[in-house]
């Protein structure tokens, strides 16, 4: 089978189990980028059946050496081979797994960047820009991911029941997220006396576009923190750490933070279990 074809079931199959169109597109791109330097290798097509063990240890020999890519995305790669390779097994494509044969890559620890209770209202409220204001307010206290919290339908958020309904979060999963007290009063001014007229059904809704884009989102933190003199680089998805963090510094249990954050596992949760040396400092002097 051409690997063009193969790619294509491949994804189609991703799209029958109903896999997000953020993992698609991923998949698609890193199965484009292997087959390409196949091709530049065998100068000529590449057939599924013909790639090796080899092949994708030289692929991901080239990320590293000739693309420069850090252990987590070249990781992020071999996910994808595999996941291929073992569908292309299970249909009888191929004879044997060779991607089952290849090492994992070990990619360090990440520490999760996050900001304290202070630096979170400090930033807020520097922020010029009254929608992205809100929209910074709900990410730090809801934990969503900006993704989730931008694709908001007015019909998303009951401000009567409370909660936000997440729709398809990462992992095509829906959850419902409790507004909480200090959020409620932001969003039903926002709803009252601040939302623009507009047919859009976004949540967080401008005039032009009836939408907000994550990119513009980050532009305007990184303006606000360079105008507070901040070294510390903020994104939006920081407030989704924060959020995670703060709620572990509360000693709230794992699980329900499990289930705010929609997360597949508590694996995946525990990252945000980290401690800073001040608070390790205080744990020694307790003896």
């Amino acid at each position: 089978m051409l690997w063009n074809d193969g790619k294509k079931q491949f994804l189609n199959y991703l799209s029958s189990i109903e896999r997000s169109q953020e993992t698609i597109i991923g998949y698609g791109k890193d199965l484009k980028m292997l087959g390409e330097f196949l091709a530049n290798s065998y100068n000529g097509e590449v057939f599924v059946e013909d790639v090796t063990t080899d092949d994708i240890e030289n692929y991901l020999v080239w990320l590293k050496e000739v693309r420069n890519y850090q252990p987590r995305s070249r990781q992020r790669h071999l996910h994808t081979f595999r996941s291929f390779f073992s569908h292309a097994y299970k249909k009888e494509w191929i004879e044997r797994d060779v991607a089952l044969a290849v090492e994992n890559i070990k990619a360090p620890q990440k520490e999760r960047t996050f900001m304290e209770k202070e630096e979170v209202e400090e930033l807020i409220e520097a922020i010029e820009h009254p929608l992205i204001q809100t929209v910074c307010t709900t990410l730090y206290l809801t934990g969503l991911r900006i993704s989730e919290c931008l694709n908001l339908t007015v019909d998303n958020v009951n401000l009567r029941k409370r909660e936000i309904l997440i729709i398809a979060g990462k992992g095509n999963k829906d959850r419902r997220i409790p507004i909480s007290e200090r959020l409620f009063p932001v969003l039903d001014e926002y709803l009252k006396y601040k939302r623009v007229n507009t047919s859009s059904q976004k949540f967080f809704a401008t005039k032009k576009t009836g939408m907000l884009s994550a990119q513009y989102v980050n532009r305007v933190l990184s303006d606000t923190t360079k105008k507070l003199g901040w070294k510390k680089k903020v994104t939006a998805h920081i407030f989704r750490h924060t959020f995670a963090s703060q709620l572990v510094k509360k000693e709230v249990n794992l699980v329900q933070i499990q289930k705010l954050l929609g997360h597949s596992s508590l694996k995946v949760t525990s990252v945000y279990t980290h401690t800073n040396m001040e608070q390790m400092a205080e744990a020694v002097n307790a003896l």
